[in-house]
C-alpha cells in the first residue's frame, strides 16, 4: 500500500476502515476497507481530518483481500452453502438448508498449512440449521501473491472442502423386546423417547412390535418391518452381554451384515450397527438410548439420514472425543462429544 493526499486518491482503493464520530448522532464506520474513493467522498474526507490516506498500490501479480477472500470461496464452498458480504476481508459461510455439515479435515489442514491463508469451520459432522453460519475464510494480509492462492487451488485440486448435505426423512420400524415388557410387567419407556426424537429429524416411526425374549420370534418381527418397506429398523432390548439378550445374534440371524457390535463412545457402548442385503440400517439400541439425553445415537443417526453408509473406521474414530462428561446444563452439539 501507498500513502496519498486525499485529493489525489479518487479511484483508488481504501486499504483501511475509517470511522466517523458526530457527537450524539453518529459513531462507526464511514469508509471501509476496499471502498474505492469517488470524487464526492473527498469532501468527506477532509472534514475527517484525512489529508492523506492510505491506497493499495496496484502491483502485477497481487491480489487485494477482498478478491482473494472470493477465490478462496471458489475452490473451497460445496453445496448446501451460502455466503454473505465480505467484511474487513473475510468471507463467511451458511447453511442453506436444514441438513449435516461435512468438512474435509484432511485438506482444511492443508490449506491452513499454507501460511497466510485462514479458514475456520466448525466440526464435521454436525447437524446445522438453515442460516447457521458453518465457517469464514480470509486471507492474512491485505494484499496477497497470487502464486500462493494458486497454491491453494493446487492442494484443493478441484476438491470443495465444506458443504452442507440434506437429511431425509426416513420410516422406522420398532422391534422392542424383553419378557418384562412383553408380558406388561413394566411400561415400555423406549418407544415414546424414540417417536420424540424421530419428531425432531422430521422421521416416521412406522409401528413398535413388542416380542419377548426369543430369538427366532425377535429375527421374525425385524424382517417383518423389512419386508414392509420401512427405510430403517431400530431393536431395543436385549442389546447387553447377559446370557439372554439375543438381540445381537437376532439381527445377525435376520439376514444382516453387521459392521459393529460395541462403539468406543459412552454412553453407548453397546450399541450395533448393521445392513440388511437392500443396504437398509436395522441399529442395536443400547439402554442408554432411553436414559442419557445424548449418546451414540444421536453422533451416528443424522450421517445416517444424509445418506452415509457407516463403516468401522466411522465408529472407532469416535474415541476420540467419545466420552459425554453429562454436564449438568447439557449443551450439545456445542461441545467436545462427538468431535472427530
Amino acid at each position: 500500500m501507498k500513502c496519498i493526499p486525499v485529493e489525489e486518491a479518487v479511484g483508488t482503493i481504501l486499504c483501511h476502515d475509517i470511522t466517523q464520530i458526530l457527537p450524539g448522532e453518529f459513531k462507526g464506520r464511514r469508509f471501509k476497507k476496499g471502498d474505492i474513493i469517488k470524487e464526492e467522498d473527498i469532501p468527506v474526507l477532509l472534514s475527517l481530518g484525512k489529508d492523506r490516506i492510505y491506497v493499495w498500490e496496484n502491483v502485477e501479480g497481487m491480489v487485494h483481500e477482498n478478491d482473494a477472500a472470493i477465490f478462496l470461496k471458489d475452490i473451497t464452498m460445496g453445496e448446501g452453502l451460502t455466503y454473505g458480504e465480505i467484511k474487513e476481508g473475510k468471507i463467511t459461510f451458511s447453511a442453506a438448508y436444514d441438513g449435516l455439515l461435512k468438512v474435509d479435515a484432511d485438506r482444511l489442514l492443508e490449506l491452513n498449512m499454507l501460511g497466510e491463508i485462514s479458514f475456520a469451520s466448525l466440526h464435521n459432522n454436525l447437524p446445522v440449521t438453515k442460516g447457521q453460519a458453518v465457517a469464514g475464510t480470509r486471507v492474512i494480509p491485505l494484499v496477497i501473491d497470487q502464486k500462493k492462492l494458486d497454491q491453494a487451488k493446487e492442494v484443493l485440486d478441484g476438491h470443495k472442502i465444506i458443504e452442507v448435505k440434506p437429511m431425509h426423512r426416513m420410516t422406522i420400524g420398532i422391534v422392542t423386546t424383553g419378557n418384562e415388557v412383553y408380558y406388561h410387567r413394566i411400561e415400555d419407556k423406549f418407544g415414546p423417547i424414540l417417536r420424540k426424537k424421530m419428531e425432531h429429524y422430521h422421521c416416521q416411526v412406522a409401528g413398535q412390535t413388542f416380542v419377548p425374549d426369543d430369538k427366532e420370534k425377535i429375527q421374525n418381527a425385524i424382517r417383518e418391518w423389512l419386508d414392509q418397506g420401512v427405510d430403517m429398523v431400530f431393536c431395543t432390548g436385549g442389546m447387553s452381554v447377559d446370557p439372554d439378550d439375543l438381540t445381537p445374534a437376532a439381527i445377525r440371524d435376520s439376514g444382516c451384515e453387521i459392521v459393529t457390535y460395541g462403539t468406543p463412545v459412552l454412553p453407548g457402548a453397546m450399541f450395533l450397527v448393521s445392513y440388511d442385503p437392500k443396504g437398509r440400517p436395522v441399529l442395536g439400541l443400547p439402554g442408554c438410548v432411553m436414559h442419557a439425553g445424548v449418546t451414540v445415537f444421536d453422533l451416528v443417526f443424522p450421517r445416517i439420514l444424509a445418506g452415509e453408509k457407516i463403516t468401522m473406521r466411522d465408529i472407532a474414530a469416535y474415541g476420540h472425543g467419545g466420552l459425554c462428561t453429562s454436564c449438568p446444563n447439557c449443551t450439545y452439539p456445542n461441545c467436545h462429544f462427538g468431535k472427530v
